[in-house]
């Protein structure tokens, strides 16, 4: 029997996320055939929006890990123009990935990853900076696996996260967008972290549902050469098939001239050297979203989850440009409850996982106002 969430979701991707209307090309790209109920309902509802053409292609881990390990130089370097030339042509992009093995790619050759990344990138310029898209995954027992969940589990989780009010979210997020566009330094403090950045004259961007689902994050970017301090991350993350965890970087003038993650430095390292841009971060965030409190190691959930923060090294969103170019996008997520600060030209914004700022309140779940309102009523 069919899932009625499924639908429900489908209906917040295509109508709010991407807002398809009359005469629009969509793209729904999906890996995983669990996935399938979900594309289906996707299709469906593009086609009673009135979409021109909805196109929908499948990719598959195993596949692309093959290509990596097998690929010649030529091979790897070939530009798939008339990819590019077809995304020029759509408005709206879909993508559900619902892999049942996130570590697919974790023996692949870094180097042809990298060189690959590199190549492909002008494709998701394109994709990001010029149409509608939105990604979310899908519910399988791999997902499920990861979250330590049962699938049943999982799914009541997913749903809860992804089937939500993003229009009052984006209301409550107003004043954090607002904080955040004025201020000019920030600082971010814990027993572990000291970092400072400028983000004077960067724009501050919400999201609400309009990008990613499931959503809930105010994002910016800090001035390119001004990160300086210390960070450790506290939540595990895998990229390009490997999981790294407690993630160590020093910046001096914004660049990461110290990066370590245990067993996993060597391949840190690797990644960080793919190009200048690398070692340069692109964005900076604080997570809203108080229905997801832990981490499941998926970057979709993590980065959003409420009282974390990530700081991403790499390539600067279009929307929010702080001039740094890179075929890396890597989101790193610290999660700053029980023990972190977030500073704004010298006012505390939020303490340990709880908006402390007047302003702010409202962003707090119940449980959390209480604490913030105490603790304001005790300075």
């Amino acid at each position: 029997m069919k899932d009625p969430r499924v639908d429900k979701l489908a209906d917040v991707l295509v109508n709010y996320s991407c807002a398809v209307k009359k005469g629009d090309v969509v793209h729904i790209n999906f890996s995983g055939l669990d996935t399938i109920p979900l594309v289906k309902a996707l299709h469906k509802e593009c086609i009673l929006r009135g979409a021109k053409h909805v196109e929908i292609d499948f990719s598959d881990p195993e596949i692309s890990r093959d290509f990596i390990n097998l690929a010649k130089p030529a091979q790897l370097d070939y530009f798939p123009q008339h990819t590019l030339d077809f995304i020029k042509q759509v408005d709206c992009y879909i993508a559900v990935r619902g892999s049942e093995n996130s570590m697919v790619m974790a023996n692949a050759n870094t180097k042809n990853m990298a060189a690959r990344q590199k190549v492909l990138s002008p494709i998701l310029s394109e994709r990001v900076d010029n149409t509608r898209w939105v990604v979310t995954i899908y519910p399988t027992h791999g997902t499920a696996q990861e979250a330590k969940m049962s699938l049943e589990e999982f799914e009541d989780f997913y749903f809860n996260a992804t089937i939500y009010d993003y229009a009052g979210l984006k209301k409550r997020q107003a004043k954090l967008q607002k904080m955040m566009k004025a201020a000019k330094t920030v600082r971010i403090k814990a027993s572990d972290t000291d970092l400072e950045f400028s983000i004077a004259g960067m724009p501050a961007i919400s999201c609400f549902g309009d990008r990613n689902i499931p959503d809930g994050e105010v994002f910016t970017a800090p001035v390119r050469d001004s990160v300086n301090g210390h960070i450790q991350y506290n939540t595990p993350s895998i990229y390009q098939g490997k999981e790294f965890e407690n993630v160590y970087f020093e910046f001096v003038d914004g660049k990461i001239v110290v990066a370590k993650a245990g067993g996993q430095t060597k391949a840190l390292n690797q990644i960080l050297d793919s190009d200048e841009g690398a070692r340069y971060i692109g964005e900076w965030s604080i997570g809203t979203n108080p229905n997801i409190r832990k981490p499941m190691r998926n970057i979709l959930f993590d980065e959003k989850i409420f009282g974390s923060i990530h700081l991403t090294p790499g390539r600067a969103y279009e929307e929010c440009d702080n001039g740094n170019r890179s075929a890396v996008h890597w989101d790193l997520v610290k999660i700053l409850v029980g023990d972190g600060e977030i500073w704004f030209d010298n006012k505390l914004i939020q303490k340990d996982g709880v908006f402390v700022h007047k302003n702010l309140l409202d962003l707090n779940p119940p449980k959390e106002r209480k604490i913030a309102e105490r603790f304001l009523a005790g300075r």
